[in-house]
């Protein structure tokens, strides 16, 4: 895997807390990818790590081939870390000129280009004290966006957006990727988004890394055999602490290899077998199954 970020035994400390506790994850390059986790997972302390913000306690890390902190390297990585904030008494467009100024590329800078990609046209000379969280959002994203970096680090990217917002910059986020060649991190709460958006994902939880993987492949990973069967009961006597009853179904925990074993001894007992479908779990589910309790696994079973 050609990686953009290389984390190795990662591990940052806040007095008695452990924010990051041995974290080693590689992202590969291209591609969106997402970093889940429940609060405190330690997701805003990887990325200010990474961004040279604050330094590491132990453990080493390397972004686009060089150490954190590598200013040539920051230049060409844009980012969002939590809810942006601004001098209240500029408008968007002074806020985005006062930013490419600053790093030096107000000539070079298409403000207005940045502004009508992530849709605050209209919205462009009016003073930011009266944005909505949604529109401080969007004003974030042109704001990391808009030097034209080849890495991108967004931090719930759109919260306090209404639906047609969050599709509009999943879109963004897409388009970054497959027309503009950039490789975009998101941490984000919400699952279904993050399912529909990225390529991998991986789940932190209390620092540590509890899953890694493609969405597909962390589906599969937690597949069940649903059945359709008559009567329920006797199913649920055969297959025990296997079996889980859902709705008019049952989930079944077993290898794929077991399947026709399993339906011929379910037949043979004398029940309906009307149908047997293999269905992966949704990104949801796999969330609470790996952040229910606390992290005790140092090498998760199906971590990538």
């Amino acid at each position: 895997m050609n990686a953009v970020i290389s984390i190795d035994n990662l591990t940052k400390t806040f007095g008695e807390v452990r924010a990051l506790n041995g974290l080693s994850l590689e992202i590969p390059k291209g591609g969106v990818y997402g970093i889940l986790g429940p609060n405190g997972a330690g997701k805003s302390t990887l990325f200010r790590v990474l961004l040279g913000l604050i330094e590491p306690t132990t453990g080493h890390a390397e972004v686009m081939g060089y150490p954190i902190g590598h200013t040539p390297t920051l230049r060409q990585i844009g980012s969002m870390i939590e809810t942006p904030r601004y001098p209240a008494f500029m408008s968007a467009r002074e806020c985005l000129l006062w930013l490419a100024t600053a790093h030096g590329q107000a000539r070079e800078v298409d403000i207005d280009y940045w502004l009508d990609r992530v849709g605050l046209t209209e919205a462009a000379h009016r003073k930011v004290r009266g944005y909505s969280v949604g529109m401080m959002q969007r004003l974030g994203i042109a704001a990391a966006l808009m030097t034209r970096p080849d890495l991108v680090i967004l931090d719930e990217p759109t919260s306090g957006m209404d639906p047609p917002g969050i599709v509009e910059i999943r879109g963004l986020i897409r388009d970054l990727v497959e027309t503009d060649g950039v490789t975009v991190i998101v941490a984000s709460h919400q699952l279904l988004e993050v399912q529909r958006m990225c390529d991998r994902v991986a789940i932190l939880n209390r620092g540590r890394l509890a899953a890694e993987g493609s969405v597909a492949e962390l589906s599969q990973s937690s597949a069940h055999l649903r059945l359709t069967a008559s009567p329920l009961a006797k199913v649920m006597d055969i297959v025990g602490e296997a079996g889980e009853i859902s709705g008019d179904t049952i989930l079944v925990n077993i290898r794929r290899e077991d399947t026709a074993g399993l339906i011929r001894h379910l037949v043979m007992e004398g029940i309906d077998v009307m149908e047997a479908q293999w269905v992966g779990a949704d990104l949801e589910a796999i969330f609470i199954a790996e952040t229910r309790a606390p992290s005790q696994v140092q090498e998760p079973a199906h971590a990538v």
